[in-house]
């Protein structure tokens, strides 16, 4: 006879073994995807990683050797805050440690590598779709609909990773919210509120941003089923708690968020102050003068084109990735061998995009089955799948549809904070597979209806097979197979080469139709073998997980293989090999670091200078690498920095230069001109705009003058101008003269000077003005304003005497708004426990019930 123990043992087992299960498959997949190389300890090589490798490496060493974290960073373009490069924030220890659980991290790291991210992708959808409802197995089989959908995949070998952790929790968050508007209000609060937090914590705004717009699509779908049933409490009640559980997941991130966006008002996304300058031609301006956003050229500069849209059907039509054709030798085989050189010159990807990493393309029959979702799917939920469908491929058209862009760039708040608007079709990423499932599970459970239904059947084929077929047979007759640029570069090489040029372009056309051609039957293909199943199963031949299982399969298979294009074994490298190519150090750079004075600046002028961080490993670097430069440096690099403005280089300490000379390799040169961390001026020129302050630095001798705005009269009220000259400004000689500067220590966030002036003067600081968290003390008592000077340096007012001066970035906003993190994580444990404990008390009192009876 068993015990209640051995019953609730058994219980367990019963209920548990499934979800083990499914997360053992997960696993195996993650790991599968990167084999060999994840374990092996190969690493993979990201353009965009290494293109960021060096930032902060300053506050990294500091942190080593003091263990302390700074919050400004001196690396790179002369200092900026560490928000937007490492944001660490002490509150969110307890989110990360959870985060680590979820994805097998912690306490055992059992997915190393970026196998953990396509994990989080699989169990966050797969949560997804058991809040609505769907069975075990056909969640799983969404789940690998959309995490192996290729932008998600191209985005790891671009190293955009943020972005995919933002976009791994917005599945279960969406699920929370689900099963708050069914009315399971703590567990969907619980989730909702812990998965929101975690996308937040992942610090990819944008992603976030654009899946709120699916989020509102969601809740006016229950809105207006709440109208229709007269049910409106239920929907309130939902509300609130989907409410209170963003409020949480807000303030958990409190930190992150409030710097982002103060930070984000002295970027380039918070617009400049300065008057536009007019283009080449006169006829429009290369910056938005006074906007409170990105210009609008930028912002739709990566745009989908419209026919482009249907690469979620076809990979390749359009080329798939932007790279040599002669990378492609199967592609170029048929090529004349006089043309050959040239074809493979050209580029593989013809699109509408400046370049692109690779295709968006969520699987032949997934499309299918979501064209046949859309027709036969019942309900509100299929009307926002549907819209938030259209809605994402609309918007990601950008200058495509610049009308709709117009709109939005304009008038909806935040929308101008975010370049790369064909990004937004992670949203059809989502959708696409969402209502394919619920499609087939509709299919499953009643599939005569559908085989009756000759309309949706031909309607589905119609809009995806027809299509393949006839890109299979005639692609040159659909598709223009040739770049507007390439087009115009033919068209000018028209009569002025020796080349046969109309050859070479008929040449091409041909290599590309092939590509097109190969991959339409190859959809085709994949639609056909996943019908037949579907067949067999509808005509009772073929059971319903046999069914499950062969789809499965053919969408793994197909979506495997197209992502093995972009990420695949060969671009994983030793470790060494990746930090080697991540941050290199040349015999210039040992023999600039000889010099252990702890301020100078480098200008690396042999590499994209302000496009590559590769400086900022080894050297404080006037260059860099980030996507939201300080809005004032930016304009520096533009007006100054570009036109080679000696002066500027001296006031930022520039004190060597890195070039490369054709004959002799890698050089660098010793500027003795630089000004040095710090120095006194003889006299002040108040200028009255932005404009006046950049056009004084064309002309002024910075040395003895300092360019101050009039905003900053106030704080250098009672200032007199010195008449003397200057002795002394080297950081480690010693006061002589009238006035003097010594610098004593320097880390990123403080540096301490000793300073001796025989009057009242304005010490100006080779560093970097941020208007939010610099504090300067006199003697450790008195607390000195910090004014802008040059238009990007910091200055102050020193009274007569020798003092000591400290600066420190310690923002009284990261105090306030950690209080605001530690009170919003509390409420998520509780929160997170009661949603675990309530359905265990209620089973127990359950179980207790008859006992009470049979008493």
């Amino acid at each position: 006879m068993s015990t209640p123990v051995s019953t609730s043992i058994s219980r367990y087992l019963r209920t548990s073994g499934p979800v083990f299960g499914v997360i053992i498959l997960f696993v195996f997949l993650a790991l599968a995807y990167f084999a060999p190389a994840v374990f092996e300890g190969r690493e993979l090589f990201q353009q965009d990683v290494a293109g960021a490798s060096g930032n902060a490496s300053d506050v990294y060493r500091y942190m080593e050797s003091s263990g302390e974290f700074s919050y400004w960073t001196n690396s790179l373009f002369g200092g900026m805050p560490m928000y937007q490069i490492a944001p660490s924030y002490p509150s969110v220890g307890i989110i990360r440690g959870i985060q680590d659980v979820l994805t097998l991290q912690w306490p055992f790291c059992l997915l190393p590598g970026y196998s953990w991210l396509l994990f989080a992708m699989l169990g966050g959808f797969y949560l997804f779709m058991r809040a609505l409802r769907v069975d075990r197995i056909p969640s799983v089989l969404g789940a690998i609909m959309w995490t192996f959908s290729s932008y998600f995949i191209i985005l790891i070998t671009a190293g955009h990773i943020w972005k995919l952790m933002t976009l791994a929790f917005i599945p279960p968050t969406i699920a929370g919210i689900i099963h708050s508007y069914r009315g399971r209000y703590l567990l969907g609060g619980a989730m909702t509120a812990l998965f929101a937090a975690l996308q937040i914590l992942s610090n990819h705004v944008q992603m976030s941003y654009y899946f709120a717009f699916l989020i509102v699509f969601i809740i006016l779908g229950y809105f207006v089923e709440a109208v229709r049933e007269k049910k409106f409490r239920p929907f309130i009640f939902a509300s609130l708690v989907t409410l209170f559980s963003g409020l949480i997941a807000l303030g958990i991130n409190s930190s992150n968020l409030y710097h982002t966006y103060e930070y984000g008002l002295e970027t380039t996304r918070g617009g400049s102050e300065l008057t536009p300058l007019p283009s080449a031609d006169g006829q429009k301006q290369v910056e938005a003068a006074n906007a409170k956003g990105l210009d609008k050229e930028y912002i739709t500069a990566w745009s989908y084109g419209k026919a482009e849209t249907f690469t979620l059907l076809v990979p390749n039509l359009y080329g798939g990735a932007s790279e040599y054709l002669g990378n492609d030798p199967e592609a170029i085989e048929s090529v004349p061998a006089e043309f050959k050189e040239i074809i493979g010159g050209m580029n593989h990807y013809w699109g509408d995009q400046p370049f692109t990493a690779g295709p968006v393309y969520v699987g032949a029959f997934v499309l299918f089955l979501f064209v046949l979702g859309v027709i036969k799917v019942q309900g509100p939920l299929k009307w926002t799948l549907l819209g938030g469908t259209i809605f994402s491929i609309a918007l990601a058209w950008g200058h495509n549809m610049m009308w709709l862009s117009d709109l939005f760039i304009d008038h909806v708040p935040l929308y101008n904070k975010f370049r790369t608007v064909s990004s937004i079709l992670v949203v059809a990423e989502f959708t696409i597979p969402a209502l394919a499932v619920l499609a087939l599970v509709q299919f499953v459970r009643e599939p005569k209806t559908f085989l009756e239904d000759k309309v949706a059947l031909y309607v589905s084929l119609g809009l995806t097979l027809l299509p393949c077929l006839v890109l299979w047979l005639i692609p040159q007759s659909i598709l223009a197979l040739m770049s507007g640029q390439e087009q115009e570069m033919f068209r000018q090489a028209m009569g002025r080469s020796q080349l046969p040029v109309t050859a070479i372009m008929a040449s091409l056309k041909e290599v590309r139709a092939g590509i097109v051609s190969a991959d339409a039957l190859r959809s085709a293909v994949i639609i056909v073998l996943s019908l037949v199943p579907c067949f067999l199963y509808a005509q009772g031949k073929l059971k319903k997980v046999p069914l499950f299982a062969l789809l499965g399969l053919i969408t793994l298979a197909d979506l495997w293989l197209v992502d093995k294009r972009y990420l695949h074994d060969d671009l994983f490298i030793p470790k060494e090999s990746v930090e080697a190519q991540a941050r290199p150090v040349t015999a210039v750079d040992k023999a600039i670091a000889q010099d252990t004075d702890p301020h100078y600046r480098v200008m690396n002028l042999a590499v994209n200078s302000f496009n590559d961080a590769t400086t900022s490993a080894n050297h404080r670097s006037v260059g860099g690498y980030h996507a939201a430069k300080l809005r004032r440096y930016q304009d520096l690099i533009e007006r100054q920095l570009a036109q080679q403005n000696p002066e500027v280089y001296n006031m930022l300490d520039t004190r060597y230069f890195i070039f490369a000379d054709k004959d002799r390799g890698l050089m660098y040169q010793r500027n003795p001109d630089a000004f040095g961390p710090a120095w006194f001026v003889d006299d002040i020129h108040w200028v009255a705009s932005a404009d006046e302050e950049m056009a004084g630095l064309d002309s002024t001798a910075l040395r003895q003058t300092a360019l101050v705005d009039k905003r900053f009269s106030s704080e250098l009220q009672g200032y007199k101008a010195a008449t003397n000259s200057l002795v002394s400004t080297d950081s480690l000689s010693a006061p002589s003269g009238q006035a003097s500067v010594k610098l004593l220590t320097y880390t990123p966030s403080m540096a301490k000077y000793q300073v001796t002036t025989d009057e009242p003067r304005l010490l100006v600081f080779s560093e970097i003005y941020y208007p939010h968290g610099w504090h300067l003390t006199l003697d450790g008592k008195q607390e000195l304003p910090i004014v802008r000077a040059n238009y990007v340096l910091r200055a102050a007012y020193i009274p007569q005497g020798t003092h000591e001066l400290t600066m420190t970035f310690d923002p009284a906003s990261i105090h306030r708004t950690e209080l605001i993190a530690e009170i919003s994580t509390g409420l998520l444990v509780l929160l997170l426990v009661a949603s675990a404990l309530l359905p265990l008390i209620r089973r127990g009192r359950k179980q207790a019930e008859p006992d009470s009876v049979h008493n």
